[in-house]
């Protein structure tokens, strides 16, 4: 449920090289991902990290709604699993940097809606593209998989991004906005 240290160090890492200021977390558990982020990011930035669930229900997740630490730039709030609120908060074309690790069936919507809000030259990170290889078993169809697939799919064709795959924990899409 939570990324590795790895991912962490990377998500960090990312957030600093692009000057992150304002990020998003779409789906969020311990809190983890959004304290790797606030670390790297100047004491002004803030995240906000969006619990999530079909059906626009909120998620059981979101365990650490205040991270240890970094807590002054990390802010949770619950929103609305498409990220609506936050476009409706005048953020569309400000946010830097969009981490989703949410529910699978719903990774295009929370992907279309950070595009709206990442400005370009921002970053959107998608975790578990990979899905434990089962994105390239023909077998496996359960709703999740073919999901992943899809924006896989749809990711590699998409021409209003620059993309890489990092193959670090159960792969993350790496899309800068162009």
């Amino acid at each position: 449920m939570q990324i590795s240290a790895h991912q962490g160090q990377q998500i960090g890492l990312l957030a600093r090289t692009i000057g992150a200021r304002l990020a998003i977390e779409v789906g969020t558990f311990t809190g983890y991902s959004s304290l790797c982020i606030a670390e790297r990011c100047p004491p002004t930035a803030s995240s906000n990290a969006a619990t999530s669930a079909p059906n626009g229900r909120r998620s059981r997740g979101a365990i650490g709604r205040r991270p240890a630490g970094r807590a002054d730039r990390a802010h949770h709030r619950a929103r609305h699993p498409d990220a609506r609120p936050a476009a409706d908060a005048g953020l569309a074309g400000k946010v830097d940097l969009a981490f989703i690790d949410a529910d699978k069936e719903s990774y295009d919507a929370y992907y279309e809606r950070c595009l709206k809000l990442v400005r370009s030259g921002g970053l959107i990170l998608v975790d578990n593209v990979l899905w434990g290889g089962s994105v390239i078993d023909p077998a496996d169809n359960d709703a999740d998989t073919k999901a992943i697939r899809a924006l896989n799919a749809k990711l590699k064709a998409d021409d209003r991004i620059d993309l890489a795959l990092f193959a670090v924990g159960d792969g993350m899409t790496c899309a800068l906005k162009r």
